[in-house]
């Protein structure tokens, strides 16, 4: 399948679940996502602020920041670039493009500081490649993370055999 079949195929298989399944679902991803001695020895953690069809992250970005860590969440700025701002509590979040609550907190440029990025993705294979929505935000912006392991999370129906990639696609270190 091309990477459009592949993403209206992930949508379809979403739709068969309530949000609450999904949020159910959630659960045993984040707790192995907590687990992982990656996340434990991160200092400054790139999450997402999911959204409804996506692995539920808004618990998660409040047990790391009260860990100590420093949270940094992607706010998109324009229809092709999104930029990091610090993550300091739910009152950071207000609604941004595409509907997605996004950080309002202090612009964060040292993307070398970055240990640890969780990357949300459509879809996700045995190689570790991953499949985004298709506007390319995070391939533009995962090739500035020079030192952060990169940690994609989906649910068990997104893992998939294979996926179409080319030399924008970035491939992740590890999928839970």
């Amino acid at each position: 399948m091309e990477k459009k079949e592949l993403r209206k195929f992930i949508r379809m298989q979403k739709q068969q679940f309530s949000r609450q399944q999904l949020t159910e679902l959630s659960r045993s991803v984040i707790k192995r996502l907590m687990a992982s001695p990656k996340m434990k020895a991160a200092k400054t953690v790139l999450m997402y602020y999911s959204l409804d069809d996506e692995v539920d992250t808004h618990d998660a970005v409040d047990v790391i920041l009260k860990q100590g860590k420093t949270v940094l969440l992607p706010k998109v700025i324009s229809e092709t670039e999104m930029e990091l701002r610090r993550y300091t509590g739910p009152q950071d979040l207000q609604d941004g493009f595409f509907n997605i609550m996004e950080p309002s907190g202090e612009l964060f440029e040292n993307y070398a500081e970055i240990d640890l990025a969780v990357v949300p993705g459509m879809a996700f294979d045995s190689r570790n490649n991953r499949l985004g929505r298709g506007k390319g935000y995070y391939d533009r912006m995962l090739p500035k993370l020079i030192n952060a392991y990169k940690i994609g999370v989906c649910f068990d129906f997104q893992r998939l055999p294979g996926i179409p990639a080319d030399e924008n696609d970035i491939c992740m270190d590890e999928i839970i």
